[in-house]
């Protein structure tokens, strides 16, 4: 990079980014769908604070009711926002999906486990 700015091939700074994200034919490279990644830190956090509720559960020897019961319905609704946010990304135009699709994925999957321990718990 020469002092006045300017590369060796005589392009400015912007100049020079813009050629770099374009692709031939003026297709841009794509980026990550915003939607998609709030829906994976959403999946992130139902995940810790279940792990969370678990040993809160395990340092009190089972006497923790009320911190687990909530952390668990904290981590219900972290996982119905991560879906409806996976949904959302999934109609941002001209962006990678695979977020949307995993975070999605993960917060059926966390929804699905969490409804199978209220159960569980619920027959007792």
């Amino acid at each position: 990079m020469a002092r006045n700015g300017k590369n060796t091939k005589g392009l400015t700074r912007e100049k020079a980014g813009k050629r770099r994200r374009t692709r031939k034919y003026g297709q841009t490279v794509l980026k990550h769908s915003r939607m998609g990644t709030y829906s994976c830190w959403y999946a992130l956090g139902s995940v810790v604070l279940i792990l969370l509720s678990l040993g809160i559960a395990f340092r009190m020897h089972g006497n923790a009711a009320g911190f687990v019961g909530g952390f668990g319905i904290v981590a219900v609704i972290f996982a119905v926002l991560g879906v409806r946010a996976g949904v959302k990304g999934l109609r941002e135009r001209e962006k990678k999906y695979i977020s949307c699709r995993l975070g999605i994925a993960a917060n059926i999957l966390l929804l699905l486990s969490l409804l199978i321990i209220f159960t569980g718990g619920l027959g007792k």
